[in-house]
């Protein structure tokens, strides 16, 4: 069977009418009872007076009972003296209540129905010598609440087909902002994600789902914007060597070349070629870390000896540039990590820092606790710095401060990205301090072991 689907406009409405009906049912019953109670309780409270006046008179003057239907209109009342009657009222045969009435019946006021089908409230007061027995007819009171159950039972339908009406229309108005985000939300395409939901209220529920949106459309643009410069950057970055190496190739084939130019030619080719593995493998880790698809191998690893092997490794580089390359330990440290994803961190930094050092520059590596469960590796060397303007950006992927010396210089601007999230996947971080013409300072802050 195929369920039926409303809108949410018809199921507010719906709810809306459905829980008035509730609220209405409820309040017409309290309402019923409540003047049930009163209308029964003013009843009672005349049977008490009338039952106390017919008691009065018999105990004073018994044979004025009479004069008690006749004077004060007591109509239905009846007096029996040690098992016999003693006075009844004209009325009392008629209405059929004597043959109903019993000895067992109790002094609270209670109702009846006579054998004439009429109800009646009677109450009876016991003695050791005579019983007296009072009857009012609950006519009026059934009149009463027989008009105000049609009048409740009628006002009912009618209060639930206006809540349905009016829950419809207060939707309508309410979800108009809803409608306005929908359309709006249609025009918007990858190319005008800069646009935003109109928020007419931010402190209500509407304006902060607006809001929410406008923030997710903010996120999508800048990830547009990511995704568009990081496609840019690697068109660019694989065009240069391909280029290259396109050019050297035609060259080579359309001049005659002795064998050592060819092997020139081939040596060039390959340069380029491994500049081209270096770039796609550094993007393939760093897009497995981001997927969440690179798994750590976390030991204990001594960090001295990690940061020492970096710098044998690097030496040479600094020695071709006359710099000189400092290392300073103090303590021995140890931590958890990766150790070879935190060498490639560091092995990352510190080609950084030879890179833009100039010859005959110092570069300094450091390691020092900077608080009770941290450690430091700093790297410091004596560059150009970077400009503060750059400083939130260095991390990109393919962002270069200058962009054509870093060309220059073979660098494709993953290096610092990949110091970045190395440190990160170690349970670190990496900060930045720099000031221009005067060098920067990559520190690398990781946890420690003890």
């Amino acid at each position: 069977m195929k369920r039926v689907s409303f809108s949410v406009r018809a199921r507010l409405a719906l709810w809306h009418a459905g829980v008035l009906a509730l609220i209405v049912c409820a309040f017409s019953a309290a309402i019923f009872l409540f003047v049930r109670a009163n209308l029964y309780d003013e009843l009672d409270q005349r049977l008490n007076r009338e039952l106390a006046t017919v008691q009065q008179i018999y105990r004073r003057e018994p044979g004025e009972l009479q004069d008690v239907e006749q004077q004060l209109g007591i109509s239905l009342f009846q007096v029996t003296e040690r098992g016999g009657i003693l006075y009844r009222t004209q009325a009392w045969p008629r209405a059929g209540i004597t043959p109903t009435l019993s000895e067992a019946d109790t002094q609270t006021p209670r109702s009846l129905v006579s054998a004439d089908r009429q109800r009646y409230r009677f109450q009876t007061v016991f003695a050791p010598t005579y019983r007296i027995t009072v009857a009012l007819e609950e006519r009026a009171v059934q009149d009463t609440l027989r008009t105000l159950t049609i009048i409740l039972i009628a006002g009912i339908p009618c209060t639930i087909a206006l809540a349905v009406v009016g829950g419809y229309f207060l939707a309508r108005r309410v979800l108009i902002p809803v409608g306005a985000m929908a359309e709006k939300m249609q025009k918007i395409t990858a190319e005008s994600l800069v646009e935003s939901l109109p928020v007419d209220n931010p402190r209500d529920e509407f304006g902060r789902l607006a809001s929410v949106f406008n923030e997710m459309l903010a996120r999508l643009h800048g990830a547009f914007e990511q995704l568009r410069r990081f496609t840019a950057d690697v068109s660019h970055e694989l065009r240069t060597p391909l280029t290259a190496m396109r050019s050297v190739g035609e060259v080579a084939l359309q001049q005659p070349l002795d064998r050592a130019a060819y092997r020139d030619v081939i040596g060039s080719m390959l340069e380029e070629t491994d500049r081209l593995t270096r770039l796609i493998e550094n993007l393939l880790m760093l897009t497995r870390a981001e997927t969440g698809r690179f798994t750590s191998k976390r030991e204990t690893v001594d960090l001295n000896a990690l940061v020492v092997s970096v710098v044998e490794k690097l030496r040479v580089l600094a020695e071709e540039k006359e710099q000189n390359l400092q290392f300073k330990c103090g303590a021995f440290f140890s931590i958890q990590c990766d150790p070879a994803v935190l060498q490639q961190a560091v092995i990352n930094l510190l080609h950084n820092a030879i890179k833009y050092t100039p010859n005959k520059g110092t570069i300094q590596l450091r390691i020092r606790s900077v608080a009770a469960n941290e450690v430091a590796i700093e790297i410091e060397d004596t560059g150009l710095g970077i400009p503060v303007s750059d400083r939130e950006r260095i991390f990109e992927r393919f962002y270069r401060v200058d962009s054509g010396r870093s060309r220059d210089t073979g660098g494709v601007g993953l290096g610092l990205a990949i110091g970045r999230w190395a440190a990160e996947a170690n349970g670190g971080r990496i900060e930045l301090d720099s000031e221009e013409h005067r060098g920067s300072i990559f520190r690398i802050i990781l946890p420690t072991t003890s």
